[in-house]
């Protein structure tokens, strides 16, 4: 993309606190147990899992709307609940997310769906569902159509989130097409069904690439197929556009007329990708309700989905994510600006922060008194493990005790901290006293500890306590024959022959 490409998406999530969405579809909550497992069951050959921590949050439309209000908009939510524990908590949690006005219609007899996976090592073990997806009565589709048409009029773009739970039946979203139409918003759908027809007359359909091949009655196995088979659907359904997602292929957007776009993947690690559609159809509705093309709209959704998949379970976006990311790409993939320079104690809350947010944090250090392609190559390699690097900088005091030489080093440590900040890759420095970095390393717990090839995995410093705890260490390629003090001995024998 051309700088003002990024200079109108950089404008476009800012405009993004404008978006008035109408969300209508199926309610789930979405619970996590993270826990263990550490032996396989004498009874049988499974896992035995530990229970752990446990964490609820909503699920399907509602972590939809959940999208929309981390994204600065606001969210009119409507959908079908039962009347037990489990409404009781979505409910709950729904009224207490600023942005978000819940519109929900209850049926006697109905189970709302509750989702609960299992976790241990990042690892999806078990999930179980416990819900009725049966369709929803006549009666309740009359209440659900009244209090969704009822939003409209404070709405300026309508998004159908089908999961295939009984609520989008369909009467239920012929009539919601039907009235959005007749008030000229503009409507976007999350199929679930692979009858695409039943969506007729909506806006822009976002299925995913297993779904459209569905759909189309065959595997699309390159862009041609898929550009092919979305053309045709377009027709058939009295589509504006259609939008497949594509996972590690990013995203084809083929419009009614003919443009054709391939967007290619934005995410720089997948740990989940649990929710990610939501965070897709969230961007793109509202964006396409602040005035953004069809086109505009499916890159700055690439880009909130590259960063979601990249957290761990039910996940939404900010706007500073955002603009970091977008930042980030302008400028090739580096940051902008000095690298933070941190105590030991502030960079054990950074480490902590940045992983809250779902990214992963590296860890490398160093003396880097005269920098050197070496280096440079070191920090480039460190900084592509991780969405976050953290440098150990050798003090002063600690680098003569290496004994490296009276003179060393040549640069104080605060000449050397700053020079890190040079090249883009670094996003926060410590400098540390001790002769290693492993009281720092404790206190920062990386989930990447780099060093050089030249190390083995046994010999780096603090190897033991990383893997310990599920991190990893990475060896970095080595440029032969760079090293600081080569530099300097080969420049005292060049003055020496003046």
């Amino acid at each position: 993309m051309q700088d003002n490409e990024f200079d109108r998406l950089r404008d476009a999530v800012a405009a993004l606190r404008e978006a008035r969405v109408l969300c209508i579809g199926d309610l789930i909550i979405d619970t996590f147990n993270v826990g263990s497992v550490v032996r396989i069951s004498p009874e049988s050959p499974i896992p035995v899992f530990q229970s752990g921590t446990e964490t609820t949050v909503p699920g399907g439309a509602a972590n939809v709307a959940r999208n929309i209000a981390a994204l600065g908009g606001s969210c009119r939510l409507a959908g079908v609940v039962g009347k037990d524990d489990s409404a009781e908590v979505l409910i709950e949690a729904v009224e207490a997310t600023p942005g978000i006005v819940p519109a929900f219609v209850s049926e006697e007899g109905r189970k709302t769906s509750h989702k609960i996976r299992y976790v241990a090592l990042g690892q999806h073990m078990l999930r179980v569902d416990n819900e009725t997806s049966a369709p929803i009565s006549p009666s309740t589709e009359d209440n659900l159509l009244e209090a969704a048409i009822a939003a409209m009029g404070n709405s300026d773009v309508v998004v159908l989130s089908d999961y295939a739970k009984g609520a989008l039946t369909d009467r239920v979203i012929s009539g919601l097409i039907d009235a959005a139409r007749a008030r000229g918003l503009p409507v976007v759908v999350d199929p679930k069904s692979t009858r695409f027809k039943r969506y007729a007359g909506a806006t822009l359909l976002t299925p995913n690439h297993k779904e459209a091949s569905a759909a189309a009655g065959h595997a699309l196995g390159d862009d041609d197929a898929i550009v092919e088979a979305a053309r045709e659907i377009v027709e058939t359904c009295d589509l504006a556009a259609l939008l497949v997602t594509r996972s590690e292929d990013g995203m084809s957007l083929v419009e009614r007329g003919g443009a054709v776009h391939h967007i290619r993947t934005l995410a720089q690690e997948v740990y989940d990708v649990v929710g990610a559609g939501d965070t897709v159809i969230a961007t793109l509705a509202m964006s396409l309700a602040v005035g953004l093309a069809p086109v505009e709209a499916a890159r700055l959704a690439n880009i909130a989905a590259g960063i979601v998949v990249g957290k761990h379970g039910t996940a939404t976006v900010s706007p500073s994510e955002m603009l970091d990311r977008i930042a980030e790409l302008r400028s090739g993939g580096h940051r902008r600006g000095a690298p933070l320079l941190l105590s030991a104690e502030e960079a054990s809350r950074y480490a902590a922060s940045r992983r809250s947010e779902g990214k992963t944090v590296g860890f490398t250090n160093g003396v880097f008194d005269i920098v050197h392609p070496g280096h440079i190559s070191l920090l480039e390699f460190s900084r592509s493990t991780c969405d976050r690097l953290i440098v150990g900088l050798n003090s002063d005091a600690s680098v003569k005790r290496l004994g490296k030489g009276p003179e060393r080093p040549i640069n104080t440590e605060l000449d050397r901290a700053a020079v890190l900040g040079a090249f883009g890759t670094v996003d926060a420095v410590v400098i540390f006293g001790e002769d290693t970095p492993i009281e720092l390393i404790k206190a920062i717990k990386p989930d990447i500890l780099i060093k050089g090839a030249d190390y083995t995995v046994d010999t780096v410093v603090g190897a033991d306590i990383v893997q310990a705890y599920g991190g990893r260490v990475q060896l970095a390629p080595i440029v032969t024959g760079k090293s600081s003090t080569n530099i300097i001995r080969r420049a005292r024998l060049d003055g020496g022959n003046q």
